[in-house]
């Protein structure tokens, strides 16, 4: 099948666009390869995806209409996994504006693409920090969602709330992907195992925000990218016997889903950080800080739904996971 796989120069999209290519399937990749974070790392991802005849790359911003009207149009994808997004829950606070160009317009011209071109299944990028203000743990797709703590958080609510219009004003075929903390080799820079791995290494300290003091579902990005590309496979169906009274919000009388990603198994911040010493055989130097505005103290994802759907949840452990960055950081930026 041809796939639309935006977003290819990313952490996940490089990862799902090269399980799919080592499927048989043809990938069109996009991504706008802004500078968020160090474009090398997005161009050497590509690097390893553009030899195969199958990938082809156009650089493209989600946000800019007339090119995804004609990328649709003239592709023809058979399906469509939506990945690219702005992301970071602290640049939020800073760049408002970065968020509502790529996650909200970005989005509606995807859904649009979707409308006009007959994709068969579009699934798309979610996010655990839908949950918000949410106690009760853990996370559950049957759970409300209406309460998040970060613009980041409030447009990926946004983006489920949009696919759901779509899927029911023009049968489009949706499914919602809330990932929790992913990690693992060509991970961002921007994320807590990417800046204490370079810090450690640097001989520098590393903030630990909440005094360590945070539990959270890490995910590793095989595990993400095995459960995307199984679930895209999993068209969801018109359910007219579902009513807003009985049923799931993760479900609807439209085609429309939405699944928990996350290993399910919540690990202490400190747990992690000790993970990642004994990778390195090196120790960090801590600076305890407080908690930052937009964080939750913990994430927990219920993956039974996912289970159900299609036989698989994530399982790698922290420690195995850590040690395969660490092997992967080290061959990448050369370190001894």
């Amino acid at each position: 099948m041809k796939f639309l796989v935006t977003g290819a120069a990313g952490f996940i999209g490089f990862h799902v666009s090269e399980r799919l290519l080592a499927a048989g399937h043809q990938v069109i990749g996009i991504d706008n390869l802004n500078d968020y974070y160090d474009v090398n790392l997005k161009l050497a991802r590509l690097d390893l995806l553009k030899p195969n005849p199958q990938f082809h790359f156009e650089k493209i911003d989600l946000a800019d209409r007339s090119a995804m009207e004609q990328l649709f149009a003239t592709h023809q994808f058979n399906r469509v996994i939506h990945l690219a997004a702005q992301a970071g829950v602290r640049y939020s606070i800073d760049n408002p504006h970065a968020y509502a160009d790529s996650n909200l317009v970005g989005h509606l011209n995807v859904l649009e693409g979707c409308r006009h071109n007959k994709v068969q299944h579009l699934l798309y990028a979610s996010s655990s920090s839908v949950y918000g203000l949410n106690r009760k743990l853990p996370f559950s797709t049957d759970d409300s969602v209406d309460h998040p703590v970060s613009l980041y958080a409030a447009t990926k609510k946004a983006n489920e709330l949009m696919s759901h219009t779509y899927s029911h004003l023009y049968g489009i075929p949706t499914t919602g992907l809330r990932f929790f903390t992913v990690y693992g080799p060509w991970g961002r820079p921007d994320m807590a195992l990417f800046k204490f791995t370079r810090a450690i290494v640097e001989g520098n300290s590393i903030d630990v925000y909440n005094h360590g003091q945070m539990r959270r579902d890490f995910t590793y990005i095989d595990d993400i990218a095995e459960a995307i590309v199984r679930l895209q496979d999993i068209i969801p169906q018109a359910d007219a016997s579902w009513t807003v009274e009985q049923g799931s919000p993760a479900a609807s009388s439209a085609p429309y889903r939405v699944y928990n990603i996350g290993n399910s198994n919540p690990v202490t911040l400190m747990d992690y950080i000790t993970a990642l010493e004994s990778a390195l055989g090196k120790a960090a130097r801590k600076n305890m800080m407080p908690m930052q505005p937009g964080d939750v103290l913990e994430t927990s994802a219920d993956t039974s739904a996912l289970y159900d759907a299609i036989g698989f949840r994530p399982q790698t452990t922290v420690v195995d996971g850590v040690a395969r960055f660490v092997e992967w950081y080290k061959t990448f930026y050369k370190v001894s």
